[in-house]
């Protein structure tokens, strides 16, 4: 496991509040499924209320509704993760061509 940084180590404590708990419960239902994996034509349940841009501690980033997608374990953790640390990442579709 990594080590978070110690500015991320402050902001954690945001997603402990009970505001975070029912903008993730909102989000989860009203986007069940994983975007990412949706643009590959495969239904996978979501269980992440991922923040499209990343809040580093902004608590107006962290707390707009409006910056919520939902993803599954997987594409949150590898992926997302991926991208936001400037990599690339290389989904194919059902079908095996690169989307």
């Amino acid at each position: 496991m990594t080590q978070r940084s110690p500015e991320a180590q402050l902001y954690h404590r945001l997603y402990r509040t009970a505001l975070w708990r029912q903008m993730r419960q909102a989000q989860l239902a009203r986007e069940p499924l994983c975007h990412m994996c949706a643009e590959a034509g495969v239904v996978t349940v979501a269980s992440v209320a991922d923040h499209s841009t990343p809040h580093r501690g902004d608590e107006a980033l962290f707390f707009d509704a409006e910056n919520l997608a939902s993803l599954c374990g997987p594409c949150h953790s590898r992926h997302k993760q991926r991208l936001e640390r400037g990599g690339k990442v290389v989904r194919y579709g059902v079908d095996g061509y690169p989307i």
